[in-house]
This record gives C-alpha cells, structure tokens and sequence, in this order.
C-alpha cells in the first residue's frame, strides 16, 4: 500500500491528478503515487551524492512539459533536504511554463524556475548556472532526450537521468535505407514496418549510450515501472566517471556504418569525448 508520505504537499499531488480533488485516493491514484516513488527512488540516490558534493547545486529538466517530475522532487527532497539547491524547468511551450510558475508561486516553492528556452538558448543563457549537477528528461519525445543529452554535455553534467520516448527518426533512417541494409541477414531483424519501428527505438537508445559512455560516463539502463504500465519505460542513468570513451565512440561509428545511418552522426557525435 503506497500512502502520502509525512510533508509532501497534498496540493501539489491533486494538482498533478495523483489525488483526487477531495484529498482522497482511489486505484488510479495508488498506482500513479507507486509510480511517483519508483522513479524518485532512482533519483533520490544521485540527488544526495549532488548534494554532498556541492550544497547549492543546480538540477535542470529539458522538456518539462507540465514539470511534473521537478515538482515531485522538489516536494520530496529539494524542499527540506536541499535548501541551497535550485530545480529549473526548460521548455518551449510558453503556456506550459506560465502554469508551472503559477503553481510553484500558490505552493511557495520559491528555489523553483522555469524558463521558456530553445535548446541552444538554454546551453548559452546566463539565466542558468554555467555548471549544472543533475538533467533530467522524463518521457521528452523524439529528438527531446537529444536536446537534453547535448545540453547536458555542455554543462559537464554530473548525473543524467533520461526516460526516452516516442523516437522516430532512426526508424525513418532506417526505412530509408532499407535496400542497401537487406544486403545483410541481419537487416532481418527490421525488415517488417512493425520491426523497423521497434528496432529503430531500440537502437536509438543504444546509441545514446555509447554516446554518454564516450564522453566518460557510466551508464546504467533499466525500467522506470512494470511492462504493464507503459511499454515506454526505458530508464537511462549516467554518472560522470571520467572514463575513457575511445571504444565506445568507435563502438558508435561502427554501428552507424553498418546500419546505413551515417546521415545522423552529428545528432549521435558530440565533440568533447575522453580518450
């Protein structure tokens, strides 16, 4: 049985429907709040190491959408564990941001910013902190957990926490070059629409892993909830390790070769990997 924990804002929880208006919970509610707790369990872990490290240290969500997953760590950690510690809230949608505002104002969540910025604009604001410890992207569709990986790598994130979805692109790459592929057995794996689809969401994530990896993270890949939740629960974590990441940059140019996806290496390849 997943209960409200002791502090956490029950204002906050009915405005992200995990309560109902009336306060009280239901099956619907329970399963969001096990949800909620799931995936701050991954989090809460890098969270403290961000913190020791560094009391002021900065987290930034690209893509936050509604800013569900910022508010929910701020509310469970960031309000009485880190009072030094700030949680930005990237995104485009200019209306997304002024809700989020408005609810962190009404819940006096005062350490807690959203700002309406492209991509590239949030790599070079100076309404962010040059240095940022923790990026998330929870569920940021397509190219979004791109965006967020670049940004990350050019804030020399610390931790990195993605949860992937809706990826198209490679999948499009690959149908495109389905003809010099099936050359191969192994373009039997996505020779069939529903494969390709599949397979190009697959090595998608792959793909972004070794691209973490050859910037000299460590990364970890395993699921957000239960399979009968979501079949898009795959959830990335990187920890900046130093490592070398020769291997895996050759590892990802291999892979890019063989599969007829050389017209995405910009998206895959960013300068400043580790030798």
């Amino acid at each position: 049985m997943h209960e409200v924990r002791p502090g956490q804002s029950v204002e906050l929880l009915k405005a992200l429907h995990i309560l109902t208006r009336e306060g009280k919970m239901n099956q619907d509610s329970r399963r969001k709040l096990k949800q909620v707790y799931h995936l701050f369990q991954f989090i809460e872990p890098l969270l403290r190491q961000a913190l020791q490290e560094r009391a002021d240290f900065s987290l930034v969500d690209h893509g936050a959408g509604k800013s569900y997953l910022g508010f929910i760590l701020y509310d469970l950690f960031f309000k009485s564990e880190a009072p030094q510690a700030r949680v930005f809230g990237i995104e485009s949608r200019d209306e997304l941001v002024q809700r989020s505002r408005d609810l962190a104002r009404r819940l006096g969540f005062e350490r807690m910013e959203f700002l309406d910025l492209s991509v590239a604009d949030s790599i070079a604001s100076a309404r962010l902190p040059e240095r940022v410890e923790v990026v998330t992207a929870l569920h940021a569709c397509n190219t979004a957990t791109d965006d967020a990986i670049r940004f990350a790598l050019a804030k020399k994130a610390r931790f990195i926490v993605l949860v992937p979805c809706c990826q198209a692109e490679v999948a499009a790459a690959l149908r495109a070059n389905k003809g010099r592929a099936l050359r191969a057995p192994l373009a039997e794996l996505w020779r069939h629409p529903i494969h390709t689809r599949e397979f190009g969401s697959h090595v998608t994530n792959v793909l972004r892993c070794l691209q973490l990896e050859a910037h000299g993270y460590q990364v970890k890949v395993t699921e957000l909830v239960g399979w009968e939740h979501s079949m898009k629960n795959e959830l990335i974590i990187a920890s900046q390790q130093h490592m070398p990441g020769g291997r895996a940059a050759r590892r990802l140019e291999e892979i890019l070769v063989s599969l007829g996806l050389e017209g995405l290496r910009e998206r895959f390849f960013t300068p400043g990997g580790t030798d």
